[in-house]
């Protein structure tokens, strides 16, 4: 711990470029940073001296490591942590000669020095089961008692938050699996009713949920350095596992046992999830989180995969072998599911996350958030699943979450094809000039792909794109959409016949009705001037392109014709009880309207 205090305002201490735990009201600069010179004191010997006083022995590290890497980079930095130990200081300091003089001639002896007595203020830091079979995937939607569902969906916040009461109030949001001790409330740990109230009255329809990037909030400050002690700050962001309560993690409290459950974690999951199955609302429980396993090294060194934080024995590198003494690429290693070491402890937790859920209707199980891992690891997710899924008998919602690569191979793959019941769309999109799609296992992040690759612009058309040709080739299978610019496409999402489009229609025929079409394709439809879902007995729902009227293809009967704003979702009746004999021109059509052609 690093203590630093000002002692009036004229008087001010600083620390620069200082890593550990900081404490103090001084002036901190440069935190958990490299700077130049490596060595002050050598730098200003050799000012002061010359070429001659530069006969020190410093520790230089490379500090270029880039939060924007190249693919090769990525790639080539991933190796090195595989291959190259780090060096450690006792590593170093042991491979230098040792040249100073142990002679005492010349030195005081500490019998002859007065001691001085300090009188001061002490400078310790400041520590402040239910099973729901209303939910469904049919005709390749994602229902809930035979209504579409839709909504917004809410993802929880990874690692920030303030125990203080304005923080509450301003700027705090539910997180389920957040804790903090003797507090309650959102910022908090939060009700679980509050949050499925917070969720229904803002239009979502799913909580998308994962572990925290880590624990203890003290590691807000990006520092990599091992805590003095296990004085933690809250808010708490729960991991899926167990304290052991032995040894002594890299954040000050025990060891993680990667075999058992954290129990308040899962219960708190299935609490939410039986709150929400009676709103409609889903759980998406995120296995595995790769924010922890690239990008700044901070997010790996609590991490209770990391061997000095488990009791486990997992076979990471220790020291870390961090890239630039600063980023981390351990994803390499981590999806390596063919050591001995980690498959079994990688197959027990995913059959945990099936377990500890196993009985809740809505949840939906994805590989991890921030997922770009290789293809490999993801066909072993699954072979894991399709086991787990033989041996109990049970088979819950799965959906596939991963770049556009292993997307498709996996869909091609007989087999594994089988074990997925969604495929969503988040890792990669349409564009107005062709395709964004990083490539799969290449140990980049998201947003790391999206500074080298052009994102492109997006809209109606390339939404639509996306999801059509998914429904269109897996008909059995929900399609959903959380790819770039999301939420705003939701219409979209529904005329390519997708699922949990954000839409603000709350009307339950309306629901119950979409839930039953399919994507009309004909002539019309092709021309471009409308998209068209539809069944012959229930009706259509049309979208329109063009302010000039449609001559539109339905079948014979009476029908109820409503104009839906598609932004609030109001409807407003057009014609009612309308005698309709194969055609039908709409004849007030507007550019972006959407239309609900209801058989009565």
């Amino acid at each position: 711990t690093l203590y630093c205090y000002s002692p009036d305002k004229d008087n001010r201490s600083s620390a620069n470029a200082c890593w550990g735990t900081m404490t103090g009201n001084g002036e901190w600069s440069g935190s958990n940073d490299a700077v130049t010179p490596r060595s002050l004191f050598y730098d200003q010997l050799q000012k002061r001296v010359g070429d001659k006083g530069n006969n020190g022995y410093v520790y230089n590290r490379n500090i270029t490591a880039s939060s924007s890497p190249t693919i090769e980079v990525a790639q080539r930095l991933a190796m090195e942590s595989v291959t190259t130990p780090r060096v450690t200081i006792e590593m170093w300091t042991d491979s230098i000669p040792y040249t100073a003089s142990i002679s005492a001639n010349g030195l005081k002896n500490i019998n002859d020095i007065k001691s001085t007595n300090t009188h001061g203020k002490s400078l310790k830091g400041s520590d402040e089961k239910t099973v729901n079979k209303a939910f469904a995937i049919s005709n390749g939607k994602m229902t809930y008692d035979g209504r579409l569902i839709v909504g917004n969906r809410y993802a929880i916040p990874w690692w920030n938050g303030r125990t203080k009461d304005n923080f509450v109030v301003k700027g705090a949001k539910p997180a389920i699996t957040r804790f903090v001790p003797g507090r309650e409330g959102t910022g908090w740990t939060d009700r679980i009713d509050s949050v499925v109230t917070f969720l229904k009255g803002n239009g979502y329809a799913m909580l998308d949920n994962h572990y925290g990037l880590w624990y203890d909030l003290r590691r807000i400050d990006h520092e990599r350095v091992k805590r003095a002690d296990g004085d933690v700050s809250a808010p708490f962001y729960e991991q899926p596992f167990t304290r052991c309560g032995k040894g002594r993690a890299w954040d000050g409290l025990s060891l993680y046992d990667l075999t058992k459950p954290n129990l308040w974690y899962w219960q708190r999951e299935r609490d939410f999830a039986q709150a929400a199955a009676k709103e409609g609302m889903l759980l998406f429980n995120q296995n595995y989180f790769q924010h922890n396993i690239i990008e700044a090294g901070a997010h790996w060194v609590d991490a209770p995969w990391r061997p000095v934080n488990n009791v486990n024995g997992t076979s990471f590198p220790e020291p870390v072998p961090f890239a630039g003494d600063k980023r981390v690429f351990m994803a390499e290693q981590f999806y390596n599911e063919q050591d001995p070491a980690l498959r079994p402890l990688h197959e027990g937790y995913i059959r945990m996350c099936l377990d500890q859920l196993k009985d809740n209707g809505n949840a939906v199980q994805l590989i991890s958030e921030e997922y770009t891992g290789p293809l490999h690891f993801t066909r072993f997710w699954l072979e894991t699943i399709a086991k787990w899924e033989k041996e109990t008998g049970r088979h819950p919602m799965i959906a596939l979450s991963c770049t556009k690569d292993a997307q498709d191979s996996i869909l091609a793959d007989p087999q594994l094809s089988k074990v997925v019941d969604i495929i969503d769309i988040r890792y990669w999109h349409y564009n107005t000039t062709g395709l964004w799609a990083p490539p799969a296992g290449k140990n980049m992040a998201p947003r790391q792909f999206m500074r080298k690759m052009k994102v492109g612009k997006t809209g109606y058309k390339e939404a639509y794109r996306a999801v059509r040709e998914y429904t269109s080739m897996f008909p059995d299978k929900a399609v959903t959409l959380f790819a770039q610019q999301y939420p705003q496409y939701g219409w979209a999402i529904l005329m390519a016949g997708g699922s949990l489009p954000n839409i603000p229609v709350d009307d339950q025929k309306f629901l119950s009705d979409v839930a039953k079409m399919k994507v009309v394709d004909n002539n019309q439809t092709a021309s471009g001037a409308y998209d068209m879902i539809g069944d012959d007995g229930i009706g259509y729902v049309v979208y329109s392109h063009t302010d000039k009227p449609l001559c539109l293809t339905v079948s014979t009967g009476r029908y109820n014709i409503f104009c839906i704003d598609k932004t609030s979702g109001s409807i407003r009746s057009v014609a009612k009880k309308t005698a309709i004999n194969g055609s039908y021109t709409l004849t007030e059509s507007k550019a972006e309207q959407v239309y609900w052609i209801e058989k009565i």
